[in-house]
């Protein structure tokens, strides 16, 4: 088992792999050097290969594909993600591994927004739509998360080896924080610089795609980790709207005892049926959650003897 296993996930980094490589070296030299190459087209994994550091190759597109392989293959006391693009500065590395390693933390997020993002990224739309992720996330599961898509993250390998990771692409950074949020882990934000990337290298994220794919998985993983809270919503506007539907036919009918509008009536009695069966299936939803979690943290206590059987 690793001490420290530095995670780096590469699809057409090319340009700025071997100084990535090269400065996590630097700060951390007890750190062993993981590059995943995700179907590049450049030389990205013979540059990674010539650096001496492991390489592995990961064929299913997409960089929640990539994070599920790295988590199932390498055992660490620590796991330090980052990008292979060199906009993270390796000079924070160790202050993230720390609240691993020795503050119990589960889950660290590299915050770049409180410190150089908004300076340094020159796409407005990402300073925006960064803001707006952050707050639905912290609004939804009431937790207190920094920076949420940053690629910048230390994870214990009780968060790791218990993660659920079904996102395929760019939406692993939302998932792992809503998973942390709802699981109760021990969640740190440190405050890091960032950088933007160098003339040449462009990024992989699509603003629009990739930004509707996110508020997509938000929204998502609310109805299940959240099923009482969203069918209770939805079933609120339902109901709603069935009384506005309802209350001119009724007072219509205690007026002149006829029910002139009867098509009204009737759709208003069917968007009340949908809205008890919403109703019903968040209770029911609710309840299996319950026991997903209680199972869900019966099954922590076995994967900590395991790891700690693994580290004696």
């Amino acid at each position: 088992m690793d001490k420290i296993a530095v995670l780096i996930p590469c699809y057409n980094e090319a340009q700025t792999i071997q100084a990535v490589i090269d400065d996590f070296k630097q700060e951390l030299p007890e750190g062993t050097i993981y590059v995943y190459d995700n179907n590049s087209t450049d030389d990205t994994y013979a540059i990674a290969k010539a650096a001496g550091v492991k390489v592995k190759k990961e064929s299913r597109q997409g960089k929640g594909n990539v994070v599920r392989t790295m988590f199932r293959e390498i055992d660490a006391e620590c796991y330090l993600l980052v990008d292979g693009d060199d906009t993270y500065p390796a000079k924070d590395a160790r202050n993230l591994c720390r609240e691993v390693l020795e503050n119990g933390a589960d889950m660290v997020t590299g915050d770049r927004l409180s410190s150089t993002y908004f300076s340094e990224n020159k796409r407005p739309f990402h300073n925006s739509g960064n803001v707006v992720v952050r707050n639905l996330i912290n609004y939804f599961f009431k937790g207190n998360i920094k920076d949420i898509l940053t690629g910048y993250r230390a994870l214990s390998p009780l968060f790791a080896k218990s993660m659920p990771v079904l996102s395929k692409g760019f939406e692993i950074e939302t998932e792992m924080n809503i998973h942390a949020l709802d699981k109760n882990f021990v969640i740190k934000n440190v405050e890091v610089d960032y950088r933007d990337r160098p003339e040449g290298s462009d990024s992989k994220l699509n603003t629009v795609s990739d930004g509707i794919r996110v508020i997509k998985t938000i929204f998502q993983l609310f109805k299940d980790y959240r099923p009482l809270l969203f069918f209770s919503v939805l079933a609120g506007i339902l109901a709603i709207l069935a009384v506005i539907l309802g209350i001119p036919v009724f007072l219509e009918y205690f007026r002149t005892g006829l029910v002139e509008r009867m098509p009204t009536l009737i759709t208003a009695g069917f968007l009340m049926l949908a809205a008890l069966l919403n109703l019903s299936c968040g209770f029911i939803l609710d309840t299996e959650n319950k026991k997903a979690r209680q199972n869900f943290e019966l099954q922590l206590n076995v994967l900590q003897q395991l790891i700690k059987g693994g580290n004696a």
